[in-house]
């Protein structure tokens, strides 16, 4: 499966963003899937994971209250709604699909899809 993260842009602390991240080549119904973001000079820091079900949810500490993840298997995509951003938040936003290991391990991931950029101004 080929994944692509959208609907990146710039923007103002406070504002809301939804990221949308499409396959394609495959499906996503196998896999659970995850949303990681790196920002210049920091490592990939994991951002949200779902369940193939949709059942379990994991957040990371930062995001936690503010992001949601969401999928829609019939539709093949993945989402990432942003609410209340930070301009610690700035990052490229990359999907991915959860192989085994820990949900919040970049390495428990493959089929790494170009990121989207999100940019908060303060």
């Amino acid at each position: 499966v080929q994944l692509q993260a959208s609907g990146g842009g710039l923007v103002q602390a406070g504002d809301s963003l939804k990221l949308s991240c499409a396959a394609s080549e495959g499906t996503i119904s196998n896999y659970a899937m995850g949303w990681f973001r790196q920002a210049p000079g920091k490592e990939r820091e994991f951002v949200a994971a779902i369940s193939r079900s949709s059942d379990t949810l994991y957040y990371g500490d930062s995001v936690k209250g503010r992001f949601t993840i969401s999928r829609d298997n019939a539709k093949n995509m993945v989402y990432l709604e942003m609410n209340g951003l930070k301009p610690e938040d700035t990052a490229v936003y990359y999907c991915a699909s959860w192989i085994r290991g820990d949900y919040d391990r970049s390495r428990s991931y493959a089929n790494w899809g170009q990121g989207t950029q999100v940019t908060v101004s303060s």
